[in-house]
């Protein structure tokens, strides 16, 4: 159980008043309630989003038993050129609103835009979005990944993307790199460099 200041997040894309990918927002939220506090009553997320009608905006949902904030944030894209491979212990299985952790692992690798976490040889997932790897046929995608989310879940279902293990040591096998995440969707990389 986490103590009471645990807050855990959620963060939903809206674009000119539109809902993104909320069926696997509720799902990864219902079952972070259930992990933490057991049997809680049932919360629709849309019944407590009120999206702006214009713009492009970062909704982050912040919530222990219940829904403790909701706010809107207009959205601005992080750019990244660089990434670096670095192993972390981190444990990040749920989407907590803390990420100091994560802050902490980008901070000290100054070097480059972002980080590739590793975890026992294995890539995992950058402190903002899941990863995705081309082979020149398909798209993979680390079988575990830091934190499971909602895009990744969504195109694994769809079947375009595959889960396998995934090492530093052949990234010589794929082509191309993409970050996934609820803002920026599916976005491949390119001119990218990882260290």
């Amino acid at each position: 159980m986490p103590a009471d200041t645990t807050l855990l997040l959620e963060t939903i894309r809206i674009e000119n008043g539109e809902v993104f990918n909320l069926p696997y927002h509720q799902a990864r939220f219902d079952k972070s309630r259930h992990d933490f506090y057991g049997n809680t009553p049932d919360v629709d997320l849309a019944l407590h989003i009120q999206p702006p009608a214009q713009g492009l905006f970062r909704c982050r949902i912040l919530y222990a038993d219940t829904i403790r904030h909701i706010e809107y944030l207009p959205y601005v894209p992080k750019t990244i050129h660089s990434l670096k491979i670095v192993p972390s212990d981190i444990d990040y299985r749920y989407k907590y609103a803390d990420r100091s952790a994560l802050d902490a692992l980008l901070h000290a690798h100054t070097e480059a835009d972002e980080v590739i976490i590793e975890q026992n040889g294995l890539l995992c997932d950058t402190t903002i979005a899941n990863l995705a790897f081309f082979d020149g046929t398909r798209w993979v995608t680390p079988q575990r990944p830091l934190l499971e989310g909602t895009m990744r879940a969504m195109y694994l279902d769809k079947g375009l993307l595959h889960p396998e293990n995934i090492t530093k040591e052949n990234l010589k096998n794929y082509t191309h790199v993409a970050l996934m995440n609820a803002m920026i969707g599916f976005k491949i990389l390119n001119h990218m460099h990882i260290q």
